[in-house]
């Protein structure tokens, strides 16, 4: 299907209430990292971008928000159904992005190439949105730091094997970093920079 096509379809219905339900959805798991939040109704984004992605991208992306997004993204339309949608405008430079988008079964960049904000501006950082085939069935991850009680535990397939690593030198970066969210499905988990990850033997 032509992207000119691809672009005018599957976006909110009701963009106003919508985007509301989803952006309390975002601001509740991210308040409270390691827990599942459930994005209903949801946008039909161009494949591969998920469905959760998508309503992601539509609530949070604008014309002031420069978003980056993988090659195969770009070549599946989602730029233009984002521009047409958000108006949204796409980034190649990953470090000037406030937001990306990386597709299930997609390589993770390393995130230092992500904007990290700087000290006196750690909100001028990016947000990654990256899709996992499973929230629940993978190795074991025990989390902690601020909104968790104690510790819980989260078990994401889909995650690069260096990825406890990349995110304790992200933590390392703290007031600056980015933060992170989890999508399958219609589901997302919110992962701050403050979250603390380690494994957990199973």
């Amino acid at each position: 299907m032509p992207h000119d096509s691809v672009a005018y379809r599957g976006g909110f219905a009701d963009p106003v209430y919508q985007s509301q339900c989803v952006f309390k959805t975002i601001m509740d798991c991210m308040s409270r990292p390691g827990t599942i939040g459930r994005l209903d109704p949801v946008a039909t984004p161009p494949a591969p971008l998920g469905a959760a992605a998508g309503a992601i991208a539509l609530t949070l992306c604008d014309h002031d928000t420069p978003i980056h997004m993988s090659g195969r993204l770009i070549e599946a339309g989602v730029q233009s159904w984002l521009a047409f949608q958000a108006g949204a405008l796409i980034t190649d430079v990953r470090d000037e992005a406030s937001f990306a988008f990386i597709e299930k079964g997609a390589s993770l960049p390393s995130l230092s190439t992500f904007a990290m904000g700087s000290q006196e501006y750690p909100d001028r950082s990016a947000t990654l949105v990256y899709e996992v085939s499973s929230l629940t069935s993978g190795r074991p991850l025990t989390l902690s730091g601020p909104g968790i009680d104690g510790e819980t535990t989260l078990a994401p397939e889909g995650l690069p094997a260096q990825f406890e690593r990349a995110w304790l030198d992200n933590a390392a970066q703290y007031p600056r970093g980015i933060d992170l969210i989890l999508t399958c499905g219609n589901d997302i988990v919110c992962l701050p920079r403050t979250t603390r990850i380690q494994s957990r033997e199973i």
